[in-house]
């Protein structure tokens, strides 16, 4: 091994780029120590100098395509985040002069995390992406290493902060979504556009990207169904603690008789369940393999330090000449499976209804349900109030998302109904 220093090339200072680079430089020493040579920043890009934030020796560049160029580094970290745009072009600028790559941008690996890969493996770089799934959770690492002796039945995680924050404070609260929302934006949890968060994008990138890992198979993002969480009200949350459960919002990729099932959406999971108790802006991920059975990892997903500590360890293995298969197996051996579509899925179901007091309701409801063969578990409906609309809800047992779609429509055509009926899936691991 050299002893030369690892000259990392860094493009972008916001949140992550700046506690990288306090990272590299308050941990200096340890990290010497553990790489077995120097890590050294020479160059950085922004659009400005950060006040206060110590840059050392590094070159600044305004221009970032002009550092990934130009500059002399063995690595190029991207932390400018976005799928396509800059970040794109850089990488590929960096890859094609066989630098290596270390980015924390999900969005680019599930969008193009193969054809960057079969770049990287063409010019013998490698492409470090810890920091994109769970923050400082090293899952990445878990899946394409510590695993490789498992076949992997599924992965299943809490994968986004800004939600889990929301749902865990609307249970502690009572409030409802907009209301917390709101207060997350306040608090910087949220962002001014909460879209790409609340409504399952950014765990659907995650969630790609582990699937990749979990079963070898190429990044397929178009693959993942996605749901979020803006139907989820203080209601059902009440309900579920009942029932329970805890509401979170899922990333689950699942091996079946059908193929690979990879969904995004709000589920109830029962309190025995090790993500039912993650709560704030943590994340969690659970694995399930042939040899090693479950396995759990928390952490804090997101955020300045946990972020940098994963997008240094990749520089770290960089350091060493640790180099592993970008997705855990070569490019030419990533196969393509089919995907078990999402009606063929089964599960248990939660349903909310807001049913007007009349005769005859239940029966109507009933027939429903039996009619595509879907069974009752629990119904709770407290109180009467003739003529107008009260909450009844119901947990069924195990059935298929398409008998129960059905059975949903007919439902919510039946005249008593209020409002179209709610449904949360229940995960039951």
């Amino acid at each position: 091994m050299t002893n030369e220093p690892l000259k990392v090339a860094l493009a972008g200072l916001g949140t992550v780029g700046g506690g990288t680079v306090t990272l590299l430089h308050d941990q200096a020493d340890l990290l010497e120590s553990r790489a077995g040579r120097p890590i050294r920043l020479v160059a950085v890009s922004a659009l400005e100098k950060p006040p206060g934030l110590h840059l050392g020796d590094a070159t600044f560049f305004a221009d970032a395509r002009e550092m990934a160029k130009e500059a002399d580094y063995d690595v190029l970290v991207e932390l400018i985040g976005g799928a396509s745009g800059i970040a794109l072009e850089i990488v590929k600028v960096a890859l094609a002069r066989g630098r290596h790559v270390v980015t924390a941008n999900k969005a680019m690996i599930a969008h193009h995390g193969l054809d960057l890969a079969r770049l990287a493996e063409t010019l013998g770089a490698q492409i470090g992406f810890e920091a994109s799934v769970g923050g400082g959770i090293p899952i990445i690492k878990s899946l394409r290493e510590g695993l490789a002796g498992n076949r992997v039945a599924s992965v299943m995680g809490i994968l986004n902060g800004t939600c889990n924050y929301i749902l865990t404070t609307m249970r502690a609260s009572g409030r409802d979504f907009a209301d917390v929302l709101a207060e997350a934006q306040k608090l910087g949890y949220a962002e001014a556009d909460p879209s790409f968060d609340i409504d399952g994008v950014d765990t659907a990138h995650k969630l790609a990207i582990l699937a990749s890992l979990a079963f070898a198979m190429p990044v397929t993002i178009e693959a993942v169904a996605c749901e979020g969480i803006r139907h989820v009200s203080a209601l059902d949350i009440q309900y579920a603690d009942e029932l329970g459960y805890r509401i979170k919002l899922l990333g689950v990729a699942r091996q079946t008789a059908l193929g690979i099932e990879a969904r995004v959406y709000p589920a109830m999971v029962p309190l025995s369940f090790p993500l039912a108790h993650v709560d704030g802006v943590f994340n969690a991920i659970v694995t399930e393999g042939d040899f090693v059975g479950r396995t759990v990892l928390e952490g804090r997903g997101a955020g300045a330090h946990p972020t940098a500590s994963a997008v240094v360890s990749d520089l770290v293995d960089l350091a060493r000449g640790h180099t592993t298969p970008i997705f855990g197996v070569p490019v030419p051996a990533l196969k393509t499976q089919p995907q078990a579509p999402l009606e063929a899925h089964t599960s248990a179901y939660y349903i909310r209804l807001m049913v007007r007091d009349e005769p005859g309701v239940f029966a109507e409801i009933a027939a429903a349900l039996r009619d595509e063969q879907v069974s009752m578990e629990k119904i709770i409906q407290r109180g009467r109030a003739p003529g107008e609309a009260v909450p009844v809800v119901m947990t069924v047992h195990e059935t298929r998302e398409s008998s129960m779609q059905k059975a949903l429509a007919r439902i919510g055509a039946l005249s008593a109904m209020a409002e179209p009926p709610h449904m949360i899936r229940i995960e039951s691991p």
